[in-house]
């Protein structure tokens, strides 16, 4: 299966559903490019890659509309304009507070949220780091900022721009941890001696597909592609690709 494959005898868009996600005669896909597991961009052309990416395409092959990808750095900046006609579509971690302002399907992926810490730190589980004086770097507007705000009792959340800031700099500032998403976090491990991945997690994020709240039928439309997309292998076949196929379809 490729991803342009989206042929399924019981599609029906009606034109309702399509206003609603192509308002602007195309579908305009915002690109979390904060979340690697997820999108990617081409190291040679620079374009979108990834499930992500592959999931807008089909969507607008689907709607018979050209897709404009928009790139973000983080979730949180996605989040900020949902109201403001800036994007049609979105590839976000659910979360109560997002829904505020946007309509989520069903997940298609789930994610671990756990902790890089020092390789000589006394930390072995992430209960462990829930503790008075204890300081944790995250992205600001991630996932998991949300879920460690309304979560952790004792430790303090120290919040820089982007996701890579907190692995890259935590240690520098003192701090004991960097929460994030277990891939990249193995992989900033890998790659710089000195640092480990905890073990176990303190939440299973998951990775939904989402459009503005008010567009009722969009929303319902966007649903049946999605579970299209899972049933189909589209979505294995898109987190393969990308080298992600380690992440777990809901």
């Amino acid at each position: 299966m490729t991803s342009h494959d989206f042929t399924e005898p019981d599609w029906h868009a009606d034109a309702q559903a399509i206003r609603q996600l192509a308002p602007h005669g195309k579908l305009r896909a915002a690109m979390n490019f904060g979340n690697p597991v997820l999108a990617q961009r081409d190291p040679v052309s620079g374009e979108p890659r990834g499930v992500s990416a592959d999931l807008a395409r089909g969507l607008a092959q689907r709607l018979g509309v050209a897709v404009e990808f928009h790139a973000f750095d983080t979730a949180g900046k996605v989040v900020e304009i949902a109201q403001a006609d800036v994007w049609d579509v979105a590839f976000l971690a659910i979360d109560p507070k997002r829904a505020e302002s946007i309509a989520y399907t069903a997940p298609y992926v789930f994610i671990e949220g756990t902790y890089l810490v020092r390789g000589d730190s006394a930390f072995r589980s992430v209960k462990d780091l829930d503790a008075p004086g204890v300081q944790v770097a995250v992205g600001k507007g991630a996932a998991y900022d949300l879920f460690l705000t309304r979560t952790l009792k004792h430790a303090a959340i120290v919040r820089l721009p982007l996701s890579e800031d907190a692995m890259e700099q935590f240690a520098d500032l003192g701090l004991d941890a960097a929460a994030g998403v277990r891939q990249p976090l193995q992989a900033h491990a890998k790659e710089h001696a000195g640092y480990r991945v905890l073990d176990d997690r303190f939440t299973v994020i998951e990775q939904a597909m989402g459009c503005p709240q008010g567009r009722e039928a969009g929303s319902r439309l966007l649903e049946a592609y999605l579970e299209f997309a899972k049933r189909s292998g589209l979505v294995a076949e898109g987190l393969r690709r990308s080298g992600q196929g380690d992440a777990t379809i809901a």
